[in-house]
């Protein structure tokens, strides 16, 4: 009768690394974005008392456009039953995993927000107080007619003491090819990559990577084709849109001078930086 062989040792180990899942094959590319990008509660407070400053009361029912995870919806709702929200976006995909892991732990005030898996040009359920699209997201409009309707039909969606808030970002570090690297403090790193830049159509190519300790990598977890637009222009598309008023709120810098601080207070001509990130709040 023949014996059982043992299987070699070398062998075993092969398998065992094979078996071996990286941190980059078991990680979530939304939950990495959100830590990552985003800062609801910060966002959420600086809409709300943007809107009672210009309007003098408190803003209730609040629009995301382009929300992706609903990260801002769920924010704003969760601050009291009074508050409702509604986002837009088309792909199902982040719509429903901000469902599951944004609005169904709130429980019954889940119920306070409708998401619509629909263009961000269409109407809202309800005439929002806050509007906004935020991340630069409304930058896949790479003409000035396709930007003008999005705008007009922002402000025919508001109600009569709306406003409409837009981020954007620019500088000349922006028209250049690079990587930029930050070590998050939940053990990963996330990277913007401004991989290509058209001087002609004034169009970039940007990807988002995120690489782990062990060497491991999601390359290229979200990629964007965007028209860069410049501050003045898009102040002016939103006059042409019929907007009565719009100001610029432009973010300080840390005491080192070298890095936003969070603070955006409302300013008429900015300072000259590599880099910067700012709004344009668009009133009714």
């Amino acid at each position: 009768m023949a014996s059982k062989s043992k299987p070699k040792k070398g062998k075993d180990k092969k398998q065992k690394k094979r078996k071996q899942k990286t941190l980059a094959s078991k990680a979530d590319k939304y939950e990495l974005y959100q830590l990552s990008v985003q800062s609801p509660e910060e966002d959420v407070e600086f809409l709300a008392n943007l809107y009672r400053d210009v309007r003098g009361t408190k803003a209730l029912h609040f629009r995301e456009d382009f929300c992706g995870t609903s990260l801002l919806t769920a924010y704003w709702i969760r601050r009291g039953s009074e508050y409702t929200a509604e986002g837009f976006d088309i792909d199902p995909e982040p719509l429903n995993w901000g469902i599951e892991h944004n609005l169904i732990p709130l429980g019954a005030a889940a119920d306070q927000a409708t998401l619509h898996t629909k263009d961000a040009r269409l109407p809202s359920d309800e005439a929002p107080d806050v509007r906004c699209a935020q991340n630069f997201s409304y930058w896949l409009f790479k003409t000035r007619t396709e930007m003008l309707d999005y705008f007009r039909r922002a402000r025919d969606d508001l109600n009569d003491r709306g406003i409409f808030v837009i981020d954007l970002h620019g500088g000349p570090e922006c028209f250049e090819a690079m990587e930029e690297e930050t070590e998050m403090e939940e053990g990963f790193t996330y990277v913007w990559d401004q991989d290509e830049y058209w001087p002609i159509p004034n169009e970039a190519r940007c990807h988002i990577h995120f690489r782990f300790p062990d060497g491991s990598e999601l390359h290229r977890a979200f990629s964007y084709e965007w028209r860069h637009w410049g501050l003045a222009e898009l102040r002016d598309i939103l006059a042409d849109a019929g907007f009565a008023r719009v100001d610029c709120y432009w973010e300080g810098t840390d005491e080192d001078g070298e890095s936003g601080d969070g603070i955006f207070t409302k300013e008429e001509k900015g300072e000259i930086c590599l880099s910067y990130v700012a709004y344009l709040v668009a009133q009714k």
